[in-house]
């Protein structure tokens, strides 16, 4: 049996720009991590002695005898991507549940590949999985989905992601000062607001508003940028994070009516009362994981504030997807572009209001 562990996203800034009707012509950029919340798929080969050939057991448990006959739609493509001449197992469990704003049908789809390439013995790059499953999403399942979380979620850390033509995708690993992160991390919350619309319906619309927000959209991207500066220099004060947060919240909140509702807004100005500078609401809308930036003083205020919705605490995690089988198991990348601290940063115009 393999086993794949995959992590959940939370993405900051930049989403939106990482739809391919977007970038192809504009370029894109994200800023995410990933966090201590995860995504398992087991896998093996199925005995030839049940009724059946196939077995997925996600929500729902499918007995199969063909690939066409599988429900869960990633499942299908992929397995029907790797074209297994076996019968396979397949279960899933996860920490946080799908439809929630997490990356969480990315961490699956990055899960099952991996899996299954383990399966098979076929060593693959963190790279390779997060093409491989944008390829099965936009392509096989045609889903209204960006192409950021299929790469947080195989890569793993906090990054910046810039996408191009031709999809050209690029990982920067962020080098921050020592202790900046858990700076960061100590004043994140995580509150579950319910279940949203599936991220593709939302995003469906979101596409459609897309060539008439030019300006919004352009905005968004360059606070990559300047979100990385806040956390590249030691000195600025870290609140300014939860700041931008706040101010690309009411930018993307007005991209479209689809992306909030009055229950979300509601959640969000409550917490705001009780001393939160800012926050967003996770994914593609409705729906999901809000997060909240506060100081840490301020935070049980917060979470007395937002009672009735449950807090999930979490720390950033850096593995990416991995199969976990006596340790991690994968072929590493050569770097993308390398690991840089600020310095080097700067100079290749990393952190500049430019990029």
């Amino acid at each position: 049996m393999i086993i794949s562990r995959t992590p959940f996203r939370i993405s900051f800034f930049g989403g939106g720009t990482d739809y391919p009707v977007w970038y192809e012509k504009n370029g894109g950029a994200t800023l995410s991590t990933t966090i201590d919340k995860y995504c398992y798929l087991m896998a093996r080969h199925y005995p030839p002695f049940f009724p059946v050939k196939h077995r997925i057991v996600w929500s729902k448990i499918e007995a199969v005898n063909s690939y066409d006959e599988i429900e869960h739609p990633s499942a299908r493509e992929v397995l029907k991507y790797l074209k297994l001449k076996e019968g396979v197992e397949i279960h899933n469990i996860a920490d946080l549940p799908a439809r929630s704003g997490m990356g969480s049908s990315s961490a699956f789809t990055v899960g099952i590949l991996h899996a299954l390439y383990g399966l098979t013995n076929q060593p693959v790059t963190k790279l390779k999985l997060a093409l491989d499953a944008i390829h099965v999403e936009q392509n096989l399942i045609k889903e209204n989905v960006g192409s950021q979380d299929q790469v947080a979620t195989s890569f793993g850390g906090f990054n910046k992601i810039t996408f191009a033509a031709g999809h050209k995708i690029k990982v920067y690993p962020l080098e921050a000062p020592l202790g900046r992160l858990e700076e960061l991390n100590d004043r994140l919350m995580l509150f579950f607001t319910g279940f949203s619309r599936t991220a593709s319906e939302v995003a469906a619309e979101w596409i459609k508003s897309a060539p008439k927000k030019e300006k919004e959209l352009h905005a968004i991207h360059e606070m990559v940028s300047e979100a990385i500066d806040i956390l590249l220099d030691a000195n600025r004060d870290i609140n300014d994070f939860g700041r931008l947060l706040h101010e690309a919240w009411q930018i993307k909140r007005g991209l479209n009516s689809a992306i909030t509702t009055d229950n979300i807004d509601q959640i969000y100005e409550r917490a705001r009362q009780a001393g939160a500078i800012g926050g967003k609401l996770l994914g593609a809308g409705q729906g999901g994981f809000m997060l909240i930036f506060a100081d840490p003083e301020v935070q049980p205020r917060v979470r007395q504030a937002l009672g009735n919705l449950l807090h999930v605490p979490f720390k950033f995690e850096r593995t990416g997807s991995q199969i976990i089988r006596n340790g991690p198991d994968f072929v590493p990348d050569a770097p993308m572009e390398g690991n840089f601290g600020p310095d080097k940063i700067r100079e290749r115009g990393w952190g500049t209001k430019k990029s």
